[in-house]
């Protein structure tokens, strides 16, 4: 299996709902540093995984939706604690629908899948893998 990763980064308010959350229940900032690793089982007919230029845009983009926002606040994630894994989810599938959308190239068209990870430190992060 061929991968290719890009890494951008978001800022985010939020708060969670639960006791298991602790301190976390009240709303705070979070920088994600994020990865989007793209897979694929052969190599498309430029041998490459993805153009690199057109993943990197569309990671921003699909970052920019969620960039210096307070999740709290936005109704695409109503009712929803915004963890980390979910937040990975979500990054993975606004991802995927891009492929799908031809955002990423045609050549884009044969990736396996995505992986995204959100690093919240130096010493925990969490992914999301999803099929294409």
């Amino acid at each position: 299996m061929f991968s290719v990763t890009v890494r951008d980064h978001m800022m985010v308010a939020h708060s969670f709902r639960g006791e298991v959350f602790g301190p976390a229940q009240r709303l705070h900032g979070a920088t994600f540093v994020v990865d989007a690793t793209f897979r694929r089982t052969e190599l498309d007919d430029d041998g490459i995984v993805v153009d690199i230029g057109l993943a990197t845009e569309q990671l921003k983009a699909v970052l920019g939706e969620l960039t210096y926002r307070n999740l709290d606040d936005e109704p695409a994630f109503a009712g929803v604690n915004t963890t980390t894994e979910m937040l990975a989810r979500t990054v993975a599938d606004r991802l995927a629908d891009a492929v799908h959308a031809g955002r990423l190239g045609e050549g884009a068209r044969g990736l396996a899948g995505i992986t995204v990870t959100l690093h919240e430190s130096h010493v925990a992060w969490a992914s999301y893998e999803r099929s294409l």
